[in-house]
């Protein structure tokens, strides 16, 4: 399984999608959602989550950044801001819940890369799984974890880098 990003050339991830775009929610949260397509998805796959994190996060905030989560896609492709469009969406809180963002559903949607010191690199990840979760908007990502254990069929992540606001 490969997937692939219009959002990200050469490695970087284009500006619009994050904090040095021109659209934003509740908190100043960046929320043009990447595009992102699917291809060679194993046989018996039900459906997809995508987990869009920040392992660079780690040292200055603590923790490791949750952009975007999804559960349940039965698509193969997302246009650009489908968060925001795309209502059949099930997602869940990211990390701006109770980092800038006080109501969990103000945060389930995509809220995209804002690094606060350097260049970070972002992993897009998407799983293939043999069965569609039975998770609701605001789920965490430990939430999709404990689901998703020993139903994942493929694994496939694209690496993208975003510098901070000038």
């Amino acid at each position: 399984m490969e997937i692939s990003c219009s959002g990200i050339t050469d490695g970087i991830i284009e500006d619009r999608f994050g904090a040095k775009g021109t659209e934003f929610t509740y908190g100043h949260m960046p929320s043009r959602s990447l595009p992102l397509k699917i291809t060679g998805a194993p046989a018996g796959t039900a459906s997809f989550a995508v987990i869009f994190d920040d392992p660079d996060s780690v040292p200055p905030c603590g923790f490791k950044w949750v952009h975007w989560l999804v559960s349940g896609l039965r698509k193969t492709e997302l246009p650009e801001n489908a968060s925001q469009e795309d209502t059949g969406l099930i997602q869940g809180a990211n990390s701006w819940y109770q980092h800038g963002i006080d109501d969990w559903k103000k945060a389930s949607f995509y809220g995209g890369p804002a690094p606060p010191d350097k260049e970070h690199t972002y992993i897009l990840t998407v799983l293939a799984l043999d069965f569609v979760p039975v998770l609701r908007t605001g789920f965490t990502v430990d939430d999709l974890m404990k689901v998703s254990k020993d139903h994942i069929l493929a694994k496939a992540s694209l690496k993208g880098r975003y510098s901070p606001k000038a």
